[in-house]
């Protein structure tokens, strides 16, 4: 599995197709949806799965530069349902198939745990069938051999009922390429992906690691419990090469919508997204913290273009930017 920051050959994302899921949500979530399609497709080109019933309304709100491709999906988070792209290092591409269930069947997915095998159907791409359950936004990969995870989203029996965490470490290691996994802990049974890694540390640079941490350095919750409790097992780690690992912090946005529910905002930075030439960064209106985020992004990733955006809806329905999205590698 590479890093995200490898160039592409396009993004693949999906149109929310169901109102019995995002309810009065559903129009600002496809705003949000083709707000992040149309930043990346100035950058690399986009491949947009929607219902064919869909395909024509996404095909407007989203305009040139993104391809329809007619699936019958129920949902859009990418990240968790489609696949993972595999490379070999010899221009050879694969893709890894994490066996989708609605995160714990917390949410209706018969159509949605197809959608990694139809992709790479389509693509005549190889397919490999994961001997565990998982999804995108559970696996972080620095593309050197190092894999971070919560505990909380996969050693879970709504996943893997029965499975050790010796046995999965081993499963993981052996389909992403990886030598080494790092666990966390994180928080099960407070948000419907029991707390992906993707939206509490990401990998950036050699050996570098971006950790969220509270608005409120004092803040008592459970999610500033579970963050901090990240910062410091992170601070103690070493990647595959045996590099200790370099943590810098990135403190979530004290700003969240009066109309939003706030147990469910997803108020990160970290969960963004790298591109070719740009890295899709969410803002939420918090001045200081939307301008510290943006400088230390460009500082990670120089050369790219910073773009931010507005995605209220999409955080109050629980993710972000990198959830949307998931990188199809060029080989």
């Amino acid at each position: 599995m590479p890093a995200d920051h490898v160039p592409h050959r396009r993004t693949w994302m999906a149109w929310p197709a169901r109102g019995d899921i995002w309810g009065r949500m559903l129009p600002g979530v496809r705003r949000d949806v083709a707000s992040i399609a149309r930043a990346i497709a100035r950058f690399e080109p986009v491949a947009m799965v929607a219902r064919p019933s869909q395909a024509r309304e996404a095909a407007l709100a989203c305009g040139r530069g993104v391809q329809i491709v007619r699936l019958v999906n129920d949902d859009l988070w990418m990240r968790d349902m489609g696949p993972v792209f595999l490379v070999d290092g010899r221009g050879g591409l694969a893709g890894l198939d994490l066996n989708f269930n609605g995160w714990g069947d917390k949410q209706a997915h018969r159509n949605d745990s197809r959608i990694a095998s139809e992709v790479l159907a389509l693509l005549g791409v190889r397919r490999f069938r994961a001997p565990f359950v998982a999804e995108g936004g559970a696996l972080e990969a620095d593309g050197h051999g190092t894999v971070m995870a919560t505990e909380s989203s996969i050693i879970n029996p709504n996943r893997n009922p029965g499975q050790s965490k010796a046995r999965l470490t081993a499963d993981i290691s052996g389909y992403l390429g990886a030598r080494k996994v790092i666990w966390v802990p994180g928080l099960k049974g407070h948000d419907i992906t029991d707390d992906h890694i993707d939206s509490l540390a990401r990998f950036a640079g050699p050996a570098g690691v971006v950790v969220d941490q509270p608005a409120d350095p004092h803040a008592a919750n459970v999610w500033a419990r579970s963050e901090r409790q990240a910062l410091r097992i992170l601070r103690e780690s070493s990647d595959a090469t045996g590099r200790l690992l370099r943590c810098r912090i990135s403190r979530e946005s004290a700003t969240i919508p009066a109309h939003e529910n706030p147990n469910l905002f997803v108020n990160v930075y970290v969960n963004w997204y790298v591109c070719n030439g740009a890295v899709l960064v969410p803002k939420f209106g918090d001045r200081s913290a939307d301008d510290t985020a943006r400088s230390l992004v460009a500082n990670l990733y120089p050369g790219r273009e910073v773009v931010q955006l507005t995605i209220d809806n999409l955080a109050e329905g629980g993710g972000g930017i990198h959830c949307a999205t998931q990188q199809q590698p060029a080989v």
